[in-house]
């Protein structure tokens, strides 16, 4: 009777997407922080039909309403719904945060990898050009680039986008270095594999989970900046209900009626830090050196 392996229970069996899945189940915080964020992003799209009130007409009869059973939030100097005004600019918000880091990220990515895979007097200037990006805070850069530029949200996408490139081009080389003399890209390489399957095959899945960690950690931070940008003018440009915009509207007011100020604050607020938090639990549920 011929023997028999025996296979292994199917319990045991644990694929990569079933293990981070697992790992990240125990992240309670970083769970609480998703499920904010999906609720974010779906007010955001589904704005029209959530919205109580149209976010640019002005109702001159409630102007600089408190808080009340009528408007939750309150109203501007318009008479403007705060809490409309606040789901649309979700809208605003998140799709620079979104747009900027994809755009920023995907010029990043490339960068590294043709850096790290070729090296040489290539490696050299890209890393250059790099660190001169990286000489300049982030926020004087994007000022600097929306300057350039002139004022709008698209513009305000690729400042935030540039100071976004370096970062991901040091992370994605840094990893390429690595993997590019391990034994299965050297094994691949061996029987005539391409230099652009080696790199878009073997090399970037392997970079992937620290651009993951680093884009969710970098879609708080840019929309901080875009925040930023438009409260001194420089992004979304009224009547537009961005969330940077509403604050700078709102500083007028202060001491008179605060919650132009406080709501717009507590969304931005709220939004970065469940950004970093979920930054925090994927890092968690990805490093292979905490298994």
């Amino acid at each position: 009777m011929s023997a028999t392996l025996a296979q292994p229970p199917s319990a045991a069996i644990r694929t990569p997407i079933g293990e981070f899945l697992r790992r990240f189940r125990r992240q309670h915080l970083a769970l609480i922080a998703l499920a904010v964020l999906l609720a974010l992003v779906l007010s955001a799209v589904f704005a029209p039909w959530i919205a109580p009130y149209d976010p640019a007409t002005p109702d001159y009869a409630s102007v600089l309403d408190g808080p009340s059973a009528a408007h939750w939030l309150g109203t501007d100097a318009y008479g403007r719904d705060i809490l409309s005004r606040i789901i649309w600019g979700g809208r605003v918000s998140l799709s620079v945060g979104f747009l900027s880091v994809a755009l920023g990220g995907m010029v990043g990515i490339v960068i590294g990898l043709i850096s790290g895979f070729f090296g040489g007097w290539l490696d050299g200037a890209l890393m250059r050009l790099m660190d001169v990006l990286l000489a300049f805070p982030g926020i004087i850069l994007a000022i600097g680039v929306v300057a350039l530029l002139g004022p709008g949200i698209d513009n305000v996408i690729y400042s935030i986008a540039v100071f976004s490139v370096p970062v991901f081009a040091r992370l994605v080389r840094g990893t390429t270095l690595a993997l590019k003399q391990s034994l299965y890209v050297q094994a691949a390489r061996s029987i005539g594999v391409g230099k652009m399957a080696l790199m878009l095959r073997h090399i970037l899945p392997g970079a992937m989970p620290g651009v993951i960690v680093y884009a969710s950690l970098r879609l708080g931070t840019s929309i901080l900046t875009a925040a930023s940008l438009s409260f001194i003018g420089l992004g979304a440009r009224p009547p537009s209900p961005e969330w940077g915009a509403m604050l700078a509207d709102g500083r007028s007011f202060l001491g008179v009626a605060d919650h132009l100020t406080l709501f717009p604050g507590l969304a931005i607020f709220v939004t970065v830090l469940a950004f970093n938090i979920l930054g925090d639990g994927l890092r968690d549920a990805l490093d292979q050196k905490l298994r």
